[in-house]
Parts: C-alpha cells; sequence; structure tokens
C-alpha cells in the first residue's frame, strides 16, 4: 500500500450513508465517497475548472472521445473519481483507530480513519485538492446523507409530539403511532432514561434539553399488559442533524498553493473535457457558496420557523388537506408563489434545498448555502437571515472566496 495517504477524523454527529432499504445501521461506504466527490466539484469550480455532474446527461466521458487517456475524454473530477469506461484512481477504506474496516453506521463520538489506496498514480495537486475537500468539509460543510435535515425546537419521543401522547389518566399513554416506531397505540410510558413520569410536563423536562436523535432507554407497559425496555430517541429524527465532522490529522506534503490548484483545474487546461453544459448545477461552486457559524436556523413552534422565513416558505405548520396518504401543510407552500428565488430556495420534489443549518453540537453550529448568479445574490441571503436572527452582523457572513483562501493560505500541519 504505497503511497496510500489517511485523514483521521472524528464524527461530531451520527453519519448516514443508508443502506437499499434506507436504513441507517450499516456503513455504505459509496455513500460517503459520494459526498466527497460532490464537495471536490464544489471545490473545482470555485477554482474556475469545469465539473461534470455524474447524475446528468452531460455527465463525462464525452462520447466522440473514444480513449479514455485522450485529452477532452473527461473533466478533472473524473480524472480522479473516475466515469464510465474510467476507474477511479483510488481505493477508500474507511478504518477505525485501531486499522479495522467499519461496518457499522458511525455515530457521534466515534474515530474513524479514510485512507486512500493510489491503484494508478495521483498527481500531487489531487491530493491538494482532496484534502481541501475534506477541511472544507470539517470546517463548512456537512459529509453524507440526509444533511438537509432542518433543527427544531419542538420535543418529543421517539417520532411523536406532544399530540400523539395522553397523560389526562395520571399516566403517559400512547394514542398515535406509526407502524415502525417503537412506540405503539396504547403502550404507557414508564421511565425515561431510569427517571420515572407520569405527566407530559414531566417528560417535557427530560427531554427539552436533549438534541433530537439522541438515543435513550424508555421503560414501558405494552396494551397486553407485558413490561419491557426499548430503544428510542429524543425528539424526530427528521431534525436530526447529521454529517458533521472534524479533522484530527492529516498527511503531510498534500498541501499546494491557490494558483497551482488554479493552474491543475483551469478551463485552459486541455487535458480537461470543458465543452459541456453546465446551467443546472454550476451553481455547486465554491464561487457561489456562504456559511455563517454558530448560528442555526429552526423550527420553533407551529406557526413559528426561521427555516421557512429564510426559504420564503409558509410559517404554519397546521394540516392544509390531505390527499390519500399524503399530507399537505401550509408550510409547504411559499409565501409568494411567484417568488422564482424562494422557488430556487426551497427546490422541489427530488431536488435539494439551497441552505442547510446544524444546531447539535453547540461548538459546530452553522448554516451553510448557495446563490445562483442571476436569480438571487449574497445580498439577498443577508437580507433574509438578518429577518431570521436578531443582532445578525454581516461580518458573520463568510463567502466562498474568503474559505478558498484560507484553504490554500494555512500552514501544511497536522
Amino acid at each position: 500500500m504505497k503511497d496510500m495517504k489517511e485523514w483521521k477524523l472524528k464524527a461530531l454527529t451520527d453519519i448516514w450513508t443508508g443502506d437499499l432499504n434506507q436504513k441507517s445501521g450499516r456503513l455504505i461506504p459509496t455513500g460517503l465517497l459520494g459526498s466527497i466527490r460532490w464537495w471536490f466539484e464544489v471545490l473545482v469550480r470555485g477554482l474556475g475548472g469545469k465539473a461534470c455532474d455524474p447524475t446528468s446527461d452531460v455527465r463525462c466521458p464525452d462520447q466522440r472521445v473514444k480513449e479514455p487517456d485522450k485529452p477532452g475524454h473527461h473533466c478533472v473530477v473524473c480524472e480522479l473519481f473516475g466515469c464510465t469506461g474510467r476507474a477511479r484512481k483510488f481505493r477508500l477504506m474507511i478504518l477505525d483507530d485501531r486499522g479495522r474496516v467499519i461496518q457499522n453506521q458511525i455515530r457521534a463520538g466515534h474515530t474513524f480513519i479514510l485512507r486512500f489506496i493510489p491503484l494508478r498514480p495521483i498527481a500531487p495537486e489531487e491530493w491538494c485538492l482532496l484534502d481541501a475537500t475534506l477541511r472544507l468539509i470539517a470546517d463548512y460543510g456537512a459529509i453524507g446523507g440526509r444533511t438537509v435535515f432542518k433543527p427544531s425546537e419542538e420535543w418529543g419521543i421517539a417520532d411523536l409530539s406532544p399530540g400523539d401522547l395522553d397523560d389526562s389518566g395520571g399516566q403517559i399513554r400512547v394514542k398515535r403511532s406509526r407502524h415502525d416506531l417503537p412506540l405503539q397505540p396504547g403502550d404507557v410510558i414508564l421511565e425515561v432514561q431510569g427517571t420515572p413520569v407520569s405527566s407530559k410536563a414531566q417528560l417535557r423536562q427530560l427531554l427539552v434539553a436533549k438534541h433530537h436523535g439522541e438515543r435513550l432507554k424508555i421503560k414501558i407497559t405494552r396494551s397486553n399488559g407485558t413490561q419491557g425496555e426499548v430503544d428510542a430517541w429524543a425528539g424526530k429524527q427528521y431534525h436530526q442533524d447529521f454529517g458533521l465532522v472534524t479533522i484530527e490529522q492529516r498527511p503531510e506534503g498534500v498541501s499546494c498553493s491557490k494558483e497551482v490548484a488554479e493552474a491543475y483545474v483551469s478551463v485552459k487546461n486541455p487535458r480537461w473535457r470543458t465543452n459541456f453544459q453546465d446551467d443546472s448545477f454550476a451553481w455547486a461552486s465554491l464561487q457561489n457558496f456562504w456559511c455563517v457559524k454558530g448560528r442555526y436556523l429552526a423550527r420553533r413552534g407551529t406557526n413559528d420557523s426561521s427555516f421557512n422565513k429564510v426559504l420564503g416558505r409558509k410559517q404554519d405548520k397546521s394540516v392544509k388537506e390531505r390527499r390519500g396518504k399524503r399530507v399537505i401543510r401550509w408550510s409547504d407552500l411559499l409565501e409568494n408563489k411567484n417568488d422564482e428565488i424562494s422557488k430556487w430556495l426551497a427546490g422541489r420534489q427530488q431536488e435539494s434545498k439551497k441552505v442547510f443549518s446544524f444546531k447539535h453540537p453547540e461548538e459546530a453550529r452553522r448554516t451553510f448555502g448557495f446563490v445562483k448568479p442571476g436569480l438571487v445574490n449574497f445580498a439577498e441571503m443577508k437580507k433574509r437571515l438578518s429577518q431570521a436572527w436578531a443582532g445578525f452582523d454581516d461580518k458573520e457572513f463568510k463567502i466562498g472566496e474568503q474559505i478558498l483562501d484560507e484553504l490554500f493560505g494555512e500552514e501544511e500541519g497536522q
């Protein structure tokens, strides 16, 4: 494994990769690899290069260039990560701190190692770009799936809301639930983490300080009279933060200057394929990126969501109508259905939002997103954020150009 390089990371939240059934119990390495590639594309575009979208019709290779090593066959990202007819240059192993392959989901607090083993020669510039990508993720972004989940300050238990529970009889009984949840209708909650509870007020006091997704042991009596303990969680999983990491150790000799990186990815470099239309995804560039550290957007109540305020959606989450099993809430709708900026920021079905926010842990709290030249600029995003956050200062708003200078300006270190 000559020339392999390792980055040692620590998970600050759980990391979601998911399996074929969208369950989180196992680690799917391709989930992490796809996320790393996406941020690598963001970095390359930010440096002035062009990167294809491997999920679109303009993905590499160029069908007119048959030989994989011929100039113009593939873009600079596919040079490292591969494309149809050209394997990626490395093998990625995800290991624990004892060097064993990780098979289960990476949980908050776990240390893990990303080991990149070259299968073909990897250029120094590629190592540099990969290192900058991982630092970009750790310092300003997130890795893996479910990073679009939004925080909430509302309390709950095992995906149930207070309205799903009844305490009128001197005990907490589940009224409503889903078949796939640990708590079912008729269950009585006796204890949470060893503390007896008999009212929703007591339960709220226990849970309000816990973050969504935090593991809990719950003692219950089932509707058939049997008692037992179930593994569950605080709040609702779709409000849980995923994908925040910090880098604990980097390999030596992987830094380069911004000028070197720009020259390598440049559209003037004849090696790279650049003759493709990227209008639909070119917004995913560090040139269009912004980040605010130490602040988050969240739902604070039924009619109060700073996240929706920034996106331009209605804040009221009460039910508007039901169409079979589908529930449509007012909060699914825009305040102004003709607002093109809000349409883009909020995304559509099967299309990601362009604003991401993370509440937990506090030391890694952040909100970041993208703008789209010609539609929405940084000034508009500052305006929307200032309406959501009291005392928001322009100096808190960092843009991609500043981050690029940081990534390529710092000294090589561990």
